[in-house]
């Protein structure tokens, strides 16, 4: 007996969307799609005839908006629900709110592209289906698969010694479940702070708007990335989708490099590709955090980090939404420590004196 696949609902105004969503998402062996629906009284109908797995939502719909769907889902029967947006800034606050709301992750909604594109948003569609059916929900492909890339195609593993520089920085991964978990770590953190990187694995735009949300509930300022930001206490830059970021380092100044390239364990921005910059020219003056999501981003470059003399730490099983990419780091003697999401914050400021 074949291992029983992921039941998804895709809930969308557009029929357009949701033959397309249905087609990619059916593309995958382990996915099966058992209804679709063009609103969310619709969706509630669909419910009640069979419980999905994972739901794909739509936020601006007729009738009734994703948001208030989302909230009577999250207060009567919670299911993982993946928000599938359209990318478009000016919608991102909402799209942000519906995390806050109790959604697992966001996903943009394939368009028609580039062969590349077209793959890249399958690859990332899938992924998140997967992560969401595995994930702890708040209440309130018969084809080949494709070569999982490693940092080595961003960035070679360091060679030889950098100078002597005694300024800390902390570099941060996360995916599913990250943003909240971000939010909760980051509101907590002192004004002087050590300068921190973030990968937060999101589309592109989300994460201006998710940056600018955090900048106005931190003590630290947050900021989406640019290539040259320094790297300073009390600042928090985090990768800018679609992007991989780097850490640099001229002398005793930490800079960030943004930049193109392929996809790195699935993913880009990658967590490893950040990690493994950080091992290069940040060393035993850097401290490395996993946080919650899917897969196993970020484990190898933990590891690199570790072996370069940085203090590490990975984020306990109990308070993860998705317990995968810790877990990979902690299998791979990757992590110093493993600790509950509420003293990591501690734990940082600690590790960077």
């Amino acid at each position: 007996m074949g291992k029983k696949k992921i039941r998804v609902l895709i809930v969308d105004d557009s029929a357009i969307v949701r033959q397309i969503l249905s087609e990619v998402l059916t593309s995958d062996p382990e996915i099966e799609v058992i209804g679709t629906a063009g609103d969310p009284f619709v969706a509630a109908d669909r419910i009640r005839e069979q419980i999905p797995d994972v739901i794909t939502l739509d936020i601006e719909m007729p009738r009734m908006d994703g948001l208030t769907f989302l909230q009577n889902i999250m207060a009567q029967h919670p299911i993982p629900v993946v928000i599938c947006s359209t990318l478009a800034e000016q919608g991102a606050e909402s799209t942000l709110r519906a995390l806050e709301y109790g959604a697992i992750d966001i996903i943009a909604k394939p368009r028609f592209g580039t062969k590349q594109f077209l793959e890249e948003s399958r690859i990332a569609l899938c992924e998140a289906i997967k992560a969401a059916a595995s994930a702890r929900v708040r209440p309130i492909s018969n084809r080949p698969v494709e070569p999982k890339l490693t940092a080595d195609a961003v960035l070679s593993p360091a060679t030889g010694a950098m100078l002597e520089t005694t300024e800390k920085v902390v570099a941060i991964g996360a995916s599913t479940g990250g943003t909240e978990a971000l939010k909760s770590l980051l509101e907590t953190l002192p004004a002087d702070t050590p300068g921190i990187v973030i990968v937060q694995h999101m589309p592109a735009l989300f994460t201006r708007a998710f940056a600018d949300r955090l900048d106005g509930l931190c003590k630290i300022t947050v900021k989406e990335a640019e290539s040259n930001d320094t790297v300073i206490r009390g600042r928090a830059l985090i990768a800018p989708g679609n992007h991989h970021m780097l850490l640099r380092r001229s002398g005793a100044r930490y800079f960030v490099e943004v930049k193109e390239g392929p996809l790195v364990c699935r993913h880009r921005p990658s967590v490893d590709v950040l990690f493994r910059s950080a091992a290069r020219y940040a060393g035993k003056n850097a401290v490395g955090v996993i946080l919650t999501g899917m897969g196993d981003d970020g484990a190898r470059g933990m590891l690199e980090m570790r072996q370069a003399g940085a203090k590490t730490i990975a984020q306990d099983e109990e308070t993860c939404v998705v317990f995968g990419m810790p877990k990979e780091a902690i299998k791979l003697g990757a992590a110093e420590k493993i600790l509950p999401l509420q003293s990591v914050a501690a734990a940082i400021l600690a590790s960077a004196r």
